[in-house]
């Protein structure tokens, strides 16, 4: 079973790689959003591993995902 610690660690990696290749594709102001979001979730759960807080930083990293994802769906945003 793989530790939170790891699975933090991976969250984070391929939260701040979508992050990276995210596109704009849909009118600025609803892309934002969702990137708004997404950039949040990232920062809080960076704040929430700093402070040891392994459980939220893996929520924050999840949700931080699923903004995305929803952007994506939502066809305001693209990845590469």
């Amino acid at each position: 079973m793989m530790e939170i610690a790891d699975k933090v660690a991976r969250y984070e990696a391929m939260l701040r790689i979508a992050l990276e290749r995210v596109e704009i594709v849909a009118s600025k102001e609803t892309s934002t959003e969702f990137l708004t979001m997404a950039r949040s979730y990232y920062e809080d759960g960076l704040h929430f591993r700093a402070i040891g807080d392994l459980v939220n930083a893996l929520i924050c990293f999840s949700y931080g995902h699923g903004w995305l994802d929803a952007g994506v769906r939502a066809g305001a945003l693209r990845t590469q």
